[in-house]
């Protein structure tokens, strides 16, 4: 069995401020076998989803959880979690016969169980409230025995696993131990009871002043001189002859394996990585043990918790193969992010949660497919999967957008463009690295249901030459060729209306292409972004100065012819231009204000501006 959806009314973030309506949730998140892993920015929902499963279910832990008043989402006086588990074993459907549904005909009859959890509040106190279960939408009380068979393993944030896993009482891997085939059943006849008992009686044998076999002790009288005092004084307490028993404490099972501890074979004080990963296996060893009939599922806050990145790959492999589980965790790491599949990232954004399963995501055209997926599991590196935490997203051809897009959002600030620059406004720049955008773009369209509020902006160059490269030839027509043998090329201007109309049909196929809800494609109206820039009323003189430093044998008398030439034969440094050109726009510091100024009116590089305003919600 696995938790197949979970749907929350007026919990947390996930709420409103209309009528209580049971037939529209504020979330309702589909869950599959296997991994799911919950990302996304900083109070976006990722731990009120973990929190509510937990209420409901419980965990084996016994971690303490009840409604509070920060529960309920703001005024309202109604919350409730409803959580669906399909794909029950006959041997784990059993447990569950007087709440059991049924869905489907016929030979396509499947069983599912359905939890509720509705708690409401007045202006003095909360309700208590039960867990019930059932087929229609009330449901009747799960019984105490139900609900011990639907408990969840949970990894709270920032884990002490050191606390955990030394010895002492109920400690958290005695409880797991207990609970194998290796001790469950076995507290009296375990063959360690036997070993404790031999080690007892050794103690006991020890403040007499004997071995164990009863021979005097010769090197070592102490212990009965100890023994001996405590005894004079309960004599003389009690005015009787009583004497005291020193012995191991609690000598059960449970108490010898509260005196274990788990470590690494000869390793000194192993670190929080190592204790955090050996916890991590002691729980999954729990989860996974024989002849359990109940709920496999684990839940797991912030993953890489003292785990560096390529600790955090390996585990997150590990889970990921295991397949008899389900696993559903929050994690903040692009790391991770870029490790896992994307059918098992679930995007956390503006109150939703968003599976990033091909079947869910794209529209009409923009369906991401097979082939979809494997590119993006290929290419979703690291530094591409800060995608998944941004509040809006700018993705770009090449280094030269990556390196100047940032300066020129900083110039747009003190111009009085926008009221927040990139970082400011959590915006991230992914530099796909040529013109694959729709792709990555797919992922933030829907099929179906809520959008999700992540402006995309895409910006792209229109690549419509205005020149032709023509083989100089002679009177003859034979080509002209250099003192190499290379062949001497003339540059021949296009014919401006065929430029203007090549244009106009290349920006409409972009638009028609890649805008969809709220991803939008920005276009360069001239060739490339170094043509735009070239022509700008705001930014020539600057991209001027950088393309004479990146191009010192540059003319710059013909800027324009020189640059088409570049263009045209692929010798164009474009990076080190825009590494220039970011230096003249933000001077010797950021702080100090640069003589650039820019406006709207600016119309060779009005695409820019609108790109930038659009992912930070100007």
């Amino acid at each position: 069995m696995f938790l197949s959806n979970i749907k929350l009314w007026n919990f947390r973030k996930f709420g409103s401020d209309t009528e209580f309506d049971p037939a529209k949730p504020n979330l309702s998140l589909p869950l599959k076998k296997g991994l799911n892993v919950l990302i996304g920015e900083n109070d976006s929902g990722k731990t009120a989803i973990i929190d509510a499963i937990k209420l409901v279910l419980g965990t084996h832990s016994f971690e303490w959880t009840r409604v509070t008043e920060e529960d309920f989402y703001n005024n309202t006086e109604r919350l409730r979690i409803e959580l669906t588990f399909e794909d029950l074993a006959p041997e784990e459907a059993k447990n569950f016969i007087e709440w059991i549904g049924w869905a489907g005909e016929g030979a396509t009859c499947q069983t599912y169980l359905r939890l509720n959890y509705e708690v409401k509040r007045n202006s003095e106190r909360i309700f208590p409230s039960d867990v019930r279960a059932g087929a229609d939408s009330e449901g009747h009380p799960l019984g105490a025995e139900a609900r011990d068979y639907l408990k969840a393993t949970y990894l709270k944030p920032l884990r002490d696993a050191k606390a955990e896993l030394v010895p002492k009482r109920n400690s958290r891997l005695s409880q797991i131990f207990q609970g194998h085939e290796a001790f469950k059943g076995k507290e009296k006849d375990h063959h360690l009871m036997g070993h404790f008992g031999e080690f007892n009686k050794a103690i006991e044998k020890y403040f007499e002043g004997k071995n164990a076999d009863d021979t005097p002790l010769t090197n070592d009288t102490k212990g009965k001189d100890l023994k001996d005092e405590v005894d004079r004084y309960i004599k003389s307490f009690s005015g009787s002859d009583k004497i005291s028993d020193i012995a191991a404490a609690e000598g059960s099972l449970r108490s010898i394996l509260e005196k274990l501890e788990l470590s690494i074979e000869d390793e000194i004080n192993p670190g929080l990585g190592t204790l955090n990963r050996l916890f991590m296996a002691s729980e999954l060893v729990h989860l996974n043990k024989k002849n359990w009939h109940g709920l496999r599922l684990g839940l797991i806050e912030e993953l890489e918790a003292h785990l560096h990145p390529q600790a955090q790959m390996q585990v997150i492999e590990g889970l990921q193969n295991e397949a008899d589980l389900q696993i559903i965790l929050t994690t903040h790491s692009p790391n991770l992010a870029s490790k896992v599949k994307l059918d098992d990232l679930i995007i956390c954004n503006s109150c939703q949660a968003f599976p990033m399963g091909k079947d869910k995501t794209g529209k009409e055209f923009t369906a991401l497919d097979t082939s979809d997926h494997k590119f993006l599991e290929w290419f979703l590196d690291v530094t591409k999967s800060n995608l998944f935490f941004a509040k809006g997203v700018i993705m770009v051809e090449g280094w030269a957008e990556e390196i100047l897009l940032p300066a020129l959002a900083r110039i747009m600030k003190k111009s009085g463009l926008i009221s927040k620059d990139l970082t400011e406004a959590g915006v991230s720049i992914v530099n796909v690295g040529g013109t694959s955008f729709l792709r990555y773009s797919k992922v933030f369209v829907r099929k179906e249901g809520p959008e999700m509020d992540v402006p995309v902006s895409i910006v792209t160059d229109i690549d419509v030459p205005t020149v032709y490269k023509i083989p100089k030839q002679d009177q003859e027509g034979k080509v002209v060729k250099d003192e190499n043998g290379k062949a001497i090329y003339n540059y021949q201007p296009r014919d401006a209306d065929d430029v203007s109309r090549d244009s106009g049909v290349a920006i409409q196929e972009k638009e028609s292409k890649f805008n969809s809800q709220k991803v939008k494609v920005f276009v360069a109206p001239k060739w490339t972004l170094e043509f735009c820039l070239a022509q700008s009323s705001s930014l020539a003189g600057a991209f001027a100065q950088a393309l004479k430093t990146a191009h010192p044998q540059i003319d710059t008398g013909n800027l324009e012819h020189e640059l088409a030439k570049k263009l045209i034969d692929k010798s164009l440094d474009k990076t080190e231009i825009a590494h220039h050109l970011t230096q003249t726009l933000e001077g010797d510091s950021k702080k100090e204000s640069p003589e650039i100024s820019l406006d709207d009116n600016d119309e060779s590089i009005k695409y820019l501006l609108k790109a930038i305003k659009h992912a930070c919600r100007n």
